[in-house]
């Protein structure tokens, strides 16, 4: 059997988007394209299971067996199936939509992941629109058989979110944080098997994948992982279910809707707590929610409430509030949360007390690494169980000098990430690089922790020899009148007269 290579797949399904482009707006690509590749994968599967069944039963019981729904971890029903839907030439949408609620009703996790993509919108997805794309996923055997290793699909689909990020631009950053960016932080924070996992503003589940990427790297079972998230963006929630799922992760807990207003990782009217908590939250949100805040009936905002137009300090003080006793997080934020005055001075100094101790280290990131701003962003890493030797300080870390410079975004290149990781594993000053801060010197600099007023970057100038200078200024002035003589002496001959 012929095996897809990950780059003919990849190329494949991105152009899909091409059969869409000029029907639907470029930014609902990523809907329609991702819900009849989990559709197609399901089928295929299932498909194939049916016919191992058969094969290891033989006719008669394994016809018995085939439509036993516990036989499957997605069972397809009929209006579902593949071939079902391509027998229609008419109504193609509306079809899809009934294999879509049939599936969600045959599987209690894939409850609200589907149905909210509306393929039944004539006016832009006719029946011929509808034709093409369905041929064009019809060449796609998407088997386990066809896949010679068992993540490529969901790298595949990681590929299409990175590239629908692209298409759509400034908005790719509401779903879709770059892949190094979230290398560096899964690197930082290190989660380990057994660890549960949470990203209370999950996206499109990349940062929660990477964290399983990481176990797996350095050994560790990756399955057994928890892995936990929230996003309030339906569409967007819809993604990361499906990622997860592509990447075989069954075993997660991702919410639908706001954090900060309506937290739903909640056990016995508590927050849950995590090993390790990671994300990339909305930078200095507006309006995010700073009434709910004022009565917030799980204490998460004991070190302040941050103002009702900037709701960087509530991400943050969301995700301490969500780490066990030995728990780590990281997080991407904005300059301003160093600087800032006011309620935020207030929380970032109560985050600073020597007896809260929270902050292990400052990491400044290059600009124009993010979807939506140029504006240099930089990582917040906070440990509840400092290492004794990191207890009552910081350490900073001046990065934004290296990356990949590129046409329309710049990117963290491998060798930047292992010297961030490096510098904050060693946990040593690195000269124009990293400096380990005490709180004592932060306190005294009033609790800002712009990184430049810990890291002298600037070069001392060369000392300038005033005798050599004025030595090469007197050979120079030999130098110009004997040319100007001989010169003269030239015009002189030929009867022009001297200069």
């Amino acid at each position: 059997m012929n095996q897809l290579t990950l780059q003919e797949l990849e190329s494949h399904l991105w152009k899909s988007a091409d059969i869409l482009r000029g029907s639907v707006d470029s930014g609902d690509f990523k809907n329609y394209i991702f819900g009849l590749l989990f559709l197609k994968r399901l089928n295929d599967v299932f498909e194939e299971h049916r016919e191992a069944i058969i094969a290891e039963h033989g006719e008669e019981i394994g016809a018995l067996l085939v439509d036993d729904q516990d036989q499957y971890q997605f069972y397809v029903p009929e209006a579902a199936r593949w071939s079902m839907i391509r027998t229609k030439a008419e109504n193609i949408g509306s079809a899809i939509n009934v294999a879509f609620e049939a599936l969600e009703n045959e599987n209690v996790t894939l409850e609200g992941v589907l149905t909210p993509i509306d393929f039944n919108r004539k006016e832009v997805l006719t029946d011929g629109v509808l034709q093409r794309l369905l041929q064009h996923f019809e060449l796609l055997d998407l088997r386990n058989a066809s896949l010679p290793e068992p993540d490529m699909l969901g790298r595949a689909y990681e590929y299409l979110i990175k590239m629908f990020a692209d298409d759509a631009g400034k908005k790719g950053g509401e779903f879709y944080t770059p892949s190094k960016v979230v290398e560096l932080i899964v690197k930082l924070i290190k989660p380990e098997e057994s660890m549960r996992v949470y990203d209370p503003t999950c996206g499109s589940g990349g940062m929660l994948i990477q964290s399983v990427d990481y176990v797996k790297s350095t050994g560790g079972n990756p399955q057994s992982l928890s892995l936990f998230g929230q996003e309030k963006n339906l569409g967007t929630w819809s993604i990361a279910k499906m990622n997860l799922l592509l990447h075989d992760l069954p075993d997660h807990r991702i919410e639908k809707g706001d954090t900060i207003r309506t937290p739903k990782l909640v056990e016995d009217g508590e927050i849950m707590l995590f090993d390790r908590v990671i994300a990339n939250p909305p930078f200095s949100l507006k309006e995010w929610g700073r009434e709910e805040a004022e009565h917030d009936v799980y204490g998460r905002f004991q070190y302040g409430i941050p103002p009702k137009n900037t709701g960087d300090y509530a991400f943050i003080q969301h995700m301490i509030a969500s780490l066990k006793a030995n728990g780590m997080a990281g997080v991407v934020m904005p300059h301003g949360v160093l600087f800032r005055g006011g309620a935020e001075g207030k929380i970032r100094e109560g985050l600073l007390q020597s007896d809260t101790d929270l902050l292990e280290a400052v990491i400044g990131l290059p600009s124009n690494l993010f979807y939506g701003t140029g504006i240099p962003a930089c990582v917040l890493i906070f440990n509840r169980e400092k290492d004794e030797k990191r207890k009552g300080n910081v350490l900073f870390i001046a990065a934004e000098d290296e990356y990949q410079e590129g046409k329309n975004q710049n990117t963290l290149r491998d060798e930047d990430i292992a010297k961030i990781v490096a510098t904050f594993d060693a946990y040593e000053d690195v000269e124009k690089y990293a400096r380990v801060v005490s709180l004592e010197e932060i306190k005294n600099n009033d609790y800002n922790l712009n990184i430049t007023r810990y890291i002298d970057k600037s070069e001392e100038e060369e000392q300038v020899d005033i005798a050599a200078v004025l030595q090469d200024i007197q050979e120079i002035e030999v130098k110009r009148n004997d040319t100007k003589a001989k010169l003269n002496e030239y015009l002189r001959e030929l009867g022009v007269g001297e200069i």
